[in-house]
């Protein structure tokens, strides 16, 4: 980090049991805005965001989109130095990997020498050194906001983003092609992880039941855990076990050499998440109307209009018959997974109910289950649902409200034409972010900041909105 604006750190809340006071500590979206930008310019390492300064120094691929988002109303050129970087690390195969490491730095585990991906796969890159694994595709909307963006410049910034499509388009092609075809090989329309963290939502209640069937070996090597050395209360992290369970898959794969054919008949914990599957989706939709309106190949955009039909119906398909509710289906039990987390509302994403089942989610969506649940500080949804036996407000993806995911939902329905809950999401998550913490995620019923402070993907979110 760069280090802080004056008076941050004495003006700020830490994440230990304190209660954000807004009026004590709220600024007026000028001075937010200025703060985020600045909160982004210090995790800046030059060619790439870290996504946290402490707990994250690297790029992690999902926040690398996010953080785009909110680099794009900054500077075009600079929100095309992070997408270039991201993509520079991509897979022959076209997979994007989850990590892209920063080089130097440590700090953070599992890191490469535990991945040991340029050795074992044959498909990565000899450098940067990278994760075997990846995440959810919200890219093209990055990659939309940048060209949106460049629209308002002049002759020089829009040529910077119409070369950067030039260069790219191949790359983000390949990437969507990867997901179609190498995680949904069985043409079900919904993408197959083979690890929680290819989610984004590390230890959601969605994986309980999965990884309760991943039984670590008694070969599993040691290590040591980075992630407890920046948190107070190792509360809100995963617990030894689960981080057993993370690491035994990492070994699943190395001993197949992260190849693609193999992960389905290896990997102890194989699901089809119906929340990436909306996404990729959507993904597919934005990014095909950029090749419409940038005359990219005919048979780009008919590949990429076919996958999001594909994987909209496949994520329909995974919708409850009564209220539209989504659900995971465990390959390995061969079952559904019913939760009551903020994945359930994956519909809502990428569209495709009947009225009556959406009308019925978004019910859901607005009613005491989620966002209107009478104890909640801010309407916007949290992580699990708060009167489900797995909620736990302060443990990462198990309760607490992620303001990442407000975005996302604000930004989708947008894009569906719901102007009004739209602004309502934009509006609470923004009262949320007052606080100046930028937390990486906030305890739903008193707004305390949790997990990592000056998180990127937050001052993304909020510079969006303020733009």
């Amino acid at each position: 980090m760069g280090g802080s604006p004056v008076g941050l750190d004495e003006q700020t809340p830490t994440s230990r049991g304190t209660i954000v006071d807004v009026a004590r500590y709220g600024f007026t979206p000028t001075q937010l805005s200025a703060r985020a930008a600045y909160l982004l310019r210090g995790n800046d390492l030059g060619t790439m965001t870290s996504a946290a300064p402490k707990l994250y120094p690297h790029m992690w691929s999902w926040d690398a989109a996010f953080v785009t988002v909110g680099l794009a109303p900054l500077s075009v050129e600079r929100a095309v130095i992070e997408m270039d970087t991201l993509l520079s690390a991509q897979w022959r195969n076209g997979m994007i990997p989850h990590i892209v490491f920063a080089n130097g730095r440590d700090g953070y585990f599992p890191g490469p020498a535990r991945w040991e991906c340029a050795r074992l796969a044959e498909c990565a890159p000899d450098f940067p050194d990278t994760s075997g694994i990846t995440q959810p595709p919200v890219h093209a909307i990055a990659v939309q906001r940048i060209l949106d963006h460049s629209r308002r410049h002049g002759r020089t910034t829009r040529a910077v983003a119409n070369e950067f499509i030039d260069r790219r388009w191949s790359s983000l092609v390949r990437w969507h092609r990867w997901l179609a075809h190498a995680r949904d090989p069985n043409g079900r329309g919904r993408i197959t992880i083979f690890h929680g963290w290819e989610s984004g939502m590390d230890n959601s209640p969605r994986w309980d039941s999965a990884y309760a069937n991943v039984i670590p070996g008694v070969d599993l090597p040691p290590y040591q855990r980075a992630d407890l050395d920046h948190v107070d209360d190792f509360s809100m992290r995963p617990t030894d076990l689960e981080y057993d369970r993370y690491i035994w898959l990492v070994e699943q794969m190395k001993r197949a050499n992260y190849d693609d054919e193999l992960l389905p008949k290896v990997m102890s914990f194989a699901v089809e998440d119906v929340f990436v599957s909306a996404i990729f989706a959507v993904a597919c939709d934005v990014l095909a109307t950029i090749g419409e309106d940038y005359s990219k190949p005919r048979s780009d955009v008919r590949d990429l209009r076919a996958w999001a039909d594909r994987f909209r119906a496949g994520v329909v398909s995974a919708a409850n018959d009564r209220n539209g509710a989504a659900r995971d289906f465990d390959l390995r039990a061969n079952s559904w997974i019913n939760t009551e987390t903020i994945a359930v509302f994956a519909p809502l994403l990428c569209g495709g109910l009947s009225r009556d089942r959406e009308r019925a989610l978004l019910r859901l969506f607005d009613g005491p289950r989620y966002c209107g649940h009478p104890d909640l500080r801010y309407a916007v949804p949290p992580s699990t649902s708060p009167i489900s036996a797995d909620f736990r407000p302060r443990e990462y993806w198990r309760g607490p409200v992620w303001p990442v995911m407000t975005w996302l939902f604000s930004w989708a329905f947008a894009r569906r034409g719901w102007t009004e809950r739209s602004a309502r999401l934009r509006e609470e998550g923004l009262r949320q972010a007052t606080d100046g913490t930028f937390a990486e995620y906030y305890e739903p019923f008193t707004g305390e900041p949790l997990g990592s402070m000056q998180q990127s993907w937050t001052a993304a979110s909020v510079l969006d909105w303020l733009d």
